[in-house]
C-alpha cells in the first residue's frame, strides 16, 4: 500500500481540469501515444463538444519517481458543475488527497470554495495549483493572495503549472508522491470497498467502479452490498485503464473495477458498500445517502408513435446514469409520457440531448418544476412537482417550497447590479464578505423555483460574465403558491400549466402568452391566449385573424354586392370560431421554456 497513492482533480468549471489530466496521462505513459486524443477521459461526444465533464472518470498511471521507485496513481477526475456535486463527494471519499486547480486568468471562484470545503470534509489532503500560467491574462500574485485569504492554504506551496503546454506537470507528480499519504485499511479483515461509480455494459451487466478500504476481492467471492440483501458472484475484477484491465485480485488500498452479474445499474447506488457475504463486515463506510432529483419535467415524443422507443430509450439512459428518476404521465394535449426527476437544469439538459441525439427522438418537455409540500384541510401532507396534481385550493390549508442557500461571488463594481436582482426573486437573508477590496463574497437565501426559471442567465448578464454561482439546498418554508393555467381559444393546455408563487404569476402568465402569440400560426379565425388562475384571468393576448381577400374578384359594380360577401365572410368566420381547433406546434411550447427575455 505504501507505494499507491488515490487522489482527485477539483476545480470550478474550466478551470483546466480535464486538460491537466491529459499531461498527467501523457507524461506517465499510461496510455499509447497513438490512442491519445484531447480529453481523453471524457468518453461522450456531449462532453467534447460542450468542454465539460459529465460523469467521473478513473484511470491507472504508473509512475516512477525522481528516486527510481515505483508507484501507482489512481486518479479520479470529477464533474465540475453543482448538479453533480454528489458524484463529486462520493469520488473524493475513495481518495486521500486532491489537486485544486486555480485558474490564474479567473482566480478562486464559488465552485473552488464548495468543492475545497468537500475535500476538508473527507480529511483530504489538498495540493493547491495554479494553472494556466502561460496566458497572457494570468495573474499569478492576485491568484496567490486569493489562495490564501479565500482558502487559508499557504500561497507558496501551491504549483504552478499549464495543462496546455505541460510546464510543471512534472512537478506536480513529485508533490502527488510526498504530499499525498499513501491508502491505509485492514488487509486481514472483512471485505468493505466503496462504489463510487457505475456504467452498463451490454454482455456483462454493470460494471462497478470502487475503492477498496478493508480485506480483499477476487473472482469466485460471493459479495452483497449493504443497501440490498441480494448476493452476487464475482466473475471479473480489474482496474481502469484507457480500457478495462483484467487482475487476479482486487487489495487494499486499490480502485478498480468489480462485475458480478448485476443487471441493473440502480442496484449499485452511488455511495454504498460492498462487503462478503460469508464474512460480512458489521458497519458500512460513512456517508451514503439516495440522491433525490430536484428538477421535475415531463417528457413527451412529438409523434404519439414513438412513445415505446422513449421507454425504451430512458430505460437504457438510466443503467448509466442512476440519478435520472422517471414514471409514467399522460396529457390531454400531448398524449404519453414519462414525468423525470433530475439533479439540476443542467443535468435535464444533458439528458434530453442524449436521448435526441443517441435514439434519434424527437421531444416536447413542460417548464421544469420543483417538489412543493401541501398541507391539506384535513391534515394530509403531499408531495406536488406536477401542476396536474395540484389540489383544489379550498381544502389547501398551506403550501411550502424548497430553498436554497445561493453563494456569490462577483467584483465589487457590480453589487449595485445583483442585490436588485436577488430582491426581485424573492431573495432573503443577505450576508456580504469582502475576500479582497474588489471581489465581495455575497450569500443569499433564495427559493430553488426562482433559480431554474431565469435568475442564472441575468446573473450572468449583469454582471458581464465574471460572477460565479454555487448553491446547496437548505429546507422548506412557507410560500403562496397558485396554479398558473394557460387556455388557448378557451381551452386549457394541462401541458403549459405551472406552479408559481402569487407575486410573480401575472408576470409568468404575460410571458407564456406574449410567446405563444408569437409561435402559434394564424387562423381564420380570431385566437384568445389567455393565462388564468382558477376562474380569473390575469393576462391576454389575441392572434388575429386571417383574413381572405373575397372581394377580389368584384371589379365595379353595386357596393352592395361586395357587403354581401363580406357578411357571408363573417357568418362563416362565426361557425368557425364555435367549432374550430387550434393546432399548437411544438416550436410553442419550446418558445414557453426560454428563460431568457428578448426586451
Amino acid at each position: 500500500m505504501k507505494n499507491i497513492r488515490n487522489f482527485s482533480i477539483i476545480a470550478h468549471i474550466d478551470h483546466g481540469k480535464s486538460t491537466l489530466a491529459d499531461r498527467l496521462i501523457q507524461l506517465t505513459h499510461a496510455i499509447d501515444e497513438r490512442d491519445f486524443q484531447d480529453q481523453v477521459l471524457d468518453t461522450m461526444d456531449l462532453e467534447r463538444e460542450r468542454g465539460i465533464t459529465i460523469k467521473s472518470q478513473t484511470i491507472v498511471l504508473p509512475y516512477k519517481s525522481k528516486d527510481k521507485t515505483d508507484y501507482v496513481f489512481n486518479l479520479i477526475d470529477t464533474p465540475g458543475h453543482v448538479d453533480f456535486t454528489y458524484e463529486v463527494s462520493r469520488a473524493l471519499a475513495a481518495c486521500e488527497g486532491v489537486l485544486l486547480v486555480v485558474d490564474a486568468t479567473q482566480g478562486v471562484q464559488a465552485q473552488t470554495i464548495a468543492n475545497y470545503y468537500l475535500a476538508l470534509e473527507n480529511d483530504l489532503a489538498v495540493i493547491p495549483i495554479i494553472n494556466k500560467i502561460d496566458m497572457k491574462s494570468a495573474d499569478i500574485d492576485m491568484t496567490r493572495e486569493q489562495i490564501d485569504k479565500e482558502l487559508g492554504l499557504d500561497a507558496y506551496s501551491a504549483l504552478l503549472a499549464s495543462g496546455k503546454t505541460g510546464d510543471g506537470v512534472a512537478e506536480i507528480l513529485e508533490a502527488v508522491v510526498h504530499r499525498i499519504p499513501a491508502p491505509s485499511g485492514d488487509e486481514t479483515g472483512p471485505l468493505r470497498a466503496l462504489i463510487f461509480d457505475s456504467q452498463f455494459d451490454t454482455y456483462r451487466g454493470a460494471v462497478i467502479t470502487c475503492r477498496i478500504f478493508d480485506g480483499g476481492i477476487k473472482p469466485g467471492d460471493e459479495i452483497k452490498f449493504f443497501s440490498r440483501d441480494t448476493t452476487y458472484k464475482v466473475e471479473e475484477v480489474g482496474v481502469h485503464r484507457l480500457r478495462r484491465e483484467k487482475r487476479q485480485s482486487l487489495a487494499v488500498g486499490e480502485v478498480g473495477y468489480v462485475i458480478a452479474g448485476v443487471r441493473k445499474v440502480s442496484d449499485t447506488k452511488i455511495g454504498d458498500t460492498i462487503t462478503c457475504a460469508e464474512n460480512p463486515a458489521e458497519t458500512p463506510l460513512p456517508g451514503y445517502r439516495d440522491v433525490l432529483p430536484v428538477v421535475f419535467s415531463s417528457l413527451y415524443p412529438t409523434e404519439a408513435d414513438d412513445y415505446q422507443q422513449l421507454a425504451d430509450a430512458i430505460e437504457k439512459l438510466r443503467l448509466n446514469d442512476p440519478a435520472l428518476t422517471y414514471q409514467k404521465d399522460s396529457s390531454i394535449s400531448l398524449g404519453f409520457g414519462f414525468r423525470c426527476g433530475f439533479l439540476g437544469l443542467l443535468h435535464l439538459d444533458i439528458i434530453q440531448e442524449r436521448l435526441e441525439r443517441e435514439y434519434g427522438l424527437s421531444l416536447i418537455l413542460t417548464a421544469p418544476s420543483v417538489k412543493y409540500n401541501i398541507n391539506l384541510t384535513n391534515g394530509e401532507k403531499l408531495s406536488v412537482d406536477n401542476p396536474m396534481l395540484y389540489p383544489d385550493p379550498s381544502v389547501i390549508e398551506s403550501t411550502e417550497e424548497p430553498y436554497i442557500r445561493g453563494q456569490i461571488i462577483l467584483p465589487e463594481r457590480y453589487l449595485g447590479n445583483i442585490h436588485p436582482l436577488c430582491k426581485d426573486h424573492r431573495g432573503e437573508n443577505p450576508k456580504m464578505n469582502y475576500l479582497s477590496p474588489k471581489r465581495v463574497d455575497l450569500t443569499y437565501d433564495l427559493p430553488l423555483a426562482e433559480v431554474l426559471y431565469d435568475f442564472y442567465d441575468k446573473l450572468k448578464s449583469v454582471t458581464q460574465g465574471y460572477a460565479s454561482f454555487d448553491y446547496e439546498l437548505l429546507d422548506y418554508r412557507k410560500t403562496d403558491l397558485v396554479k398558473l393555467d394557460i387556455l388557448v381559444n378557451t381551452d386549457k393546455v394541462d401541458a403549459l400549466s405551472m406552479l408559481v408563487h402569487r407575486s410573480r404569476a401575472e408576470y409568468r402568465a404575460r410571458r407564456v402568452c406574449e410567446r405563444l402569440r408569437e409561435a402559434i400560426p394564424k387562423q381564420l379565425f380570431k385566437i384568445p391566449i389567455q393565462g388564468a388562475i382558477g376562474g380569473k384571468i390575469i393576462a391576454r393576448e389575441t392572434i388575429s385573424a386571417l383574413r381572405k381577400d373575397v372581394t377580389s374578384k368584384c371589379y365595379g359594380g353595386d357596393i352592395t354586392r361586395k357587403r354581401k360577401l363580406l357578411d357571408k365572410q363573417k357568418e362563416g368566420k362565426k361557425r368557425m370560431k364555435m367549432v374550430g381547433s387550434v393546432e399548437i406546434p411544438q416550436e410553442a411550447f419550446l418558445s414557453v421554456l426560454k428563460t431568457t427575455d428578448d426586451d
